[in-house]
């Protein structure tokens, strides 16, 4: 039995849109108990451990709730109201775990689902009005960590967040790739050619650094523009990716008309070839 009163929080689909309601009041209510009831008073605020959460939720109330409740539980939290935002902060930003709303605009939740698990293995949990057990299926198939059914207990919620978390394994980063006389240094952000540094922009950086963590693999343009723009073609070209590549290839290429380390695959996207010789 809990100690404080418990919070939901229900979606309306009338029209589509999303409405937080709490029963004998005209708008939008949660239910705070007090600081010193706080049933998460074991999480110390002194914690240098503070996993960082995603709320992508497009109603206001809702993802204000949530944000509100997982900071006083100890978590870090960013927010996102929309699927391109969503996909945004999921890739440029470091998160431990991601709270995602099924029915964002602009992306569908299943798409931004299915997006990061293209690409990432950050822990997801739906939280949803689509309670059908198909739906739920479904999304668990495509990836999902979790499924939860709104209207849900925000302790509950919590709960469920931890279990997650504690089931993912820490993942070691290497922080210095080297290929031959190419070297990339991600603590420092530098990339040094022949011992020499050669000065890169943060997106140059960024796109050398991702192509080069998976040698060997084939990303077209729409997927560079996902993971490392963290956006679509839906708000940035294409050709974007195609100048960025120009750009580094003629600084680490000895030929950047043949190039050695960035290779283009016709029709595909391109590639970072592990070579040393």
């Amino acid at each position: 039995m809990l100690d404080m009163p418990e919070r939901t929080v229900r979606k309306q689909h009338a029209r589509g849109d999303a409405a937080v309601r709490a029963p004998h009041h005209g708008g939008p209510r949660f239910i705070d108990a007090p600081a010193t009831t706080s049933p998460f008073e074991h999480r110390s605020a002194a914690s240098d451990l503070q996993p960082t959460i995603l709320v992508a939720e497009d109603d206001h109330s809702c993802r204000s709730a949530l944000h509100h409740f997982f900071e006083r539980s100890g978590y870090r939290v960013t927010e996102a109201a929309d699927g391109p935002s969503s996909l945004r902060a999921i890739f440029q930003h470091s998160a431990d775990l991601v709270i995602l709303d099924l029915g964002l605009p602009g992306v569908d939740g299943t798409d931004v689902l299915a997006k990061i698990r293209r690409h990432s293995a950050v822990p997801v949990i739906i939280c949803s009005g689509r309670d059908s057990e198909e739906e739920r299926i479904r999304t668990l198939n495509m990836g999902a960590d979790d499924f939860v059914v709104k209207p849900f207990s925000f302790p509950e919620l919590e709960a469920r967040v931890r279990a997650v978390l504690r089931r993912g394994a820490p993942q070691t980063v290497t922080t210095r790739l080297v290929f031959g006389d190419l070297v990339i240094d991600r603590d420092t952000r530098t990339v040094t050619v022949r011992d020499e540094v050669v000065p890169t922009t943060r997106k140059e950086f960024d796109l050398l650094t991702f192509l080069a963590s998976s040698p060997g693999q084939v990303f077209s343009r729409e997927d560079l523009l996902e993971r490392v723009w963290g956006s679509t073609e839906q708000w940035q070209g294409r050709s974007t990716v195609t100048e960025h590549v120009r750009r580094v290839r003629l600084k680490i290429e000895p030929d950047p008309d043949s190039p050695r380390w960035i290779t283009t695959v016709r029709g595909v996207g391109y590639r970072f070839s592990n070579i040393s010789g």
